[in-house]
């Protein structure tokens, strides 16, 4: 599996599905804000949110399997889950999906743009997690200390920060490195995350924080 972040909640992941290569895209964002999205060929896309950052399938080439409210699918060997959430921007409250993926024996959980931590019920939900999406840059979302803390309840083997300040970006979100010192986990920095099963056969957690 090779997961690719685009920036802000995007993802690209590149995964088997019964033996054929599966392209997923993860919130395709509207371009703005001195990022532009990523534009290529999907089979499955999901949009957690009903809004610019996290619904722009216009930007997704093909014909792919649109995933937009909770549910459990399946769709060329990939199993996806997902379950509401709420997110409170300032007075608003906003609907939200959290994605959880399985595909080559990996789970992969996407929290959208969730200002807090989860019930009980929801981690339940959740489940056991290899590889965590999750966002840190504060402004709406998870500050690096709930982030940091809610991390330490799910306890995957892989940390993916998103949503986080980057070059060139004009926004007021907190930087990687913010979060980086808080969390106090081991960490690296790649283009792209390849991982196998095997590689997950650890007790430790690490961050590894994608570039774009």
């Amino acid at each position: 599996m090779i997961i690719q972040w685009l920036g802000r909640s995007g993802f690209k992941i590149q995964t088997k599905g019964q033996g054929d290569e599966i392209t997923i895209a993860m919130d395709p964002f509207s371009d703005g804000e001195g990022l532009k999205m990523s534009r290529f060929q999907a089979d499955i896309a999901t949009m957690s949110r009903n809004n610019e950052n996290h619904n722009n399938i216009d930007a997704i080439r093909g014909e792919p399997f649109v995933i937009t409210t909770p549910g459990e699918y399946e769709t060329k060997g990939v199993f996806i889950y997902g379950f509401n959430t709420i997110i409170e921007e300032g007075k608003k409250k906003d609907k939200a999906t959290i994605y959880k993926i399985i595909s080559e024996d990996i789970s992969v959980a996407h929290l959208s743009a969730i200002s807090d931590s989860l019930t009980n019920d929801q981690l339940d939900k959740l489940g056991n997690v290899d590889v965590l999406l999750i966002p840190v840059g504060n402004a709406g979302s998870l500050d690096a200390k709930k982030a940091s803390e809610l991390i330490a309840q799910i306890d995957p083997c892989l940390v993916v920060p998103m949503n986080f300040q980057v070059a060139g970006q004009k926004s007021d979100l907190q930087t990687a490195e913010s979060f980086l010192k808080h969390c106090g986990l081991k960490s690296e920095t790649a283009e792209k995350l390849r991982v196998q099963k095997k590689d997950l056969m650890t007790e430790d957690t690490k961050v590894i924080v994608l570039t774009i």
